[in-house]
């Protein structure tokens, strides 16, 4: 399974919800997840199973397949509730 954290440039902020990614898997013991980051010109389907994104590249980024919309992407809190649904839905926990 393959997570990537995407935004406009591929620096900073992709790299910084990468870390947390990680660090949200590890908290709920998830194993055998790949996490990246990329910029949005260069990611493309085949590089994730899932996306996330913030809030101001949502429509930009629906061409990747399944995406997951970050409202803040400072608020770990909502991170982890995301990455935890996407883990449960892909049987990952």
């Amino acid at each position: 399974m393959k997570f990537a954290a995407v935004c406009g440039s591929g620096l900073g902020s992709s790299f910084m919800v990468e870390m947390n990614i990680n660090s949200v898997l590890n908290e709920l013991g998830v194993s055998g997840v790949e996490v990246s980051h990329y910029d949005l010109g260069s990611a493309a389907p085949d590089m994730a199973d899932v996306f996330f994104v913030g809030g101001d590249l949502a429509d930009s980024a629906q061409h990747l397949g399944e995406i997951v919309v970050l409202d803040s992407i400072i608020d770990l809190d909502e991170l982890k509730q995301k990455v935890q649904a996407v883990c449960q839905e892909k049987g990952l926990l």
